[in-house]
């Protein structure tokens, strides 16, 4: 009996032990792959509505938020924004490429010799984006159309069906930044190189989305008519950050904070707390 008491009991301890070492492997694993995840990877952003999620890098986000931003500031529907970025996403994955089939450049593959304008217009992403709606709006009962078919009356593409496997990453683009999903939209990035001076980012804002801005030294100042129009402007900033060295966001009383781990996807309460339809943005 006492032998076998004794084996039972070693028996236990050893399990015992395996546990803890399982344990403890398990939790130095789970420290270690969040420590990659979080200093290591490409920088990317996240816009989420709709109870769904996509990721970009940050010179896709910025021309996506651009384009989102023409929209709102013509004051179009969502739906020309979520038909515009499905459109960039198709034709050159969101980046404002040099090149293309035949003469095509820019966003949306626009084409100097079929009158979209010059080479360096057509890399202007305000610009093309204004070309695209321009074009968008003269199609009668657009808001209502299947993608394929609209996309292809705008682009004369050579595989109009392919614009619909983007249109639910464009609808969601769309909301996030146009200010529709509130915190919608958040982007881990390395720690800022460059430094766009104050000024010059508050006319690139009023230029974009057409919202005067003030600047107090290192931050600009704007107020939306409304809640949504301030997180358009937000949204429009936090994908802006990585070009224009910005370190912080501030929408009313939710901040997002320049940081490398993946809670930098997140809003989070602020320190200093204003109006909901005010928007501060720091630069480094």
């Amino acid at each position: 009996m006492a032998v076998s008491y004794g084996r039972r009991r070693r028996r236990w301890v050893g399990r015992l032990l395996l546990l803890v070492i399982v344990a403890v492997v398990g939790g130095a694993g789970y420290l270690g792959y969040t420590t990659f995840t979080a200093n290591f990877g490409n920088p990317s952003c996240r816009a989420t509505a709709l109870g769904q999620s996509v990721t970009f890098s940050p010179e896709q986000s910025a021309n996506a938020a651009t384009i989102t931003a023409v929209a709102l500031r013509r004051g179009l529907p969502a739906r020309a924004a979520t038909i515009a970025n499905a459109t960039a996403i198709q034709e050159s994955k969101l980046r404002n490429i040099r090149f293309g089939d035949r003469d095509s450049v820019g966003l949306f593959q626009q084409r100097p010799s079929q009158g979209w304008g010059t080479v360096a217009q057509i890399l202007d992403p305000v610009y093309a984006s204004n070309k695209f709606y321009d074009a968008l709006i003269k199609i009668d009962g657009y808001q209502s159309m299947e993608i394929t078919k609209v996309a292809q009356l705008v682009q004369r593409s050579g595989s109009p069906l392919a614009y619909a496997d983007h249109e639910q990453e464009g609808r969601i683009l769309a909301s996030a930044l146009a200010g529709h999903s509130p915190e919608g939209f958040g982007c881990r990035l390395d720690s800022a190189t460059v430094s766009t001076p104050a000024v010059t980012l508050a006319a690139h804002l009023t230029a974009e989305l057409g919202i005067p801005a003030t600047v107090e030294g290192t931050k600009v100042r704007a107020k939306g008519l409304s809640t949504k129009e301030a997180w358009a402007t937000g949204s429009w900033a936090v994908a802006h950050a990585e070009a224009d060295g910005i370190t912080s966001v501030t929408v009313g009383d939710r901040t997002w904070s320049r940081a490398r781990g993946a809670d930098a996807w997140l809003w989070h309460a602020a320190t200093q707390q204003d109006a909901q339809n005010a928007v501060t943005i720091t630069t480094l």
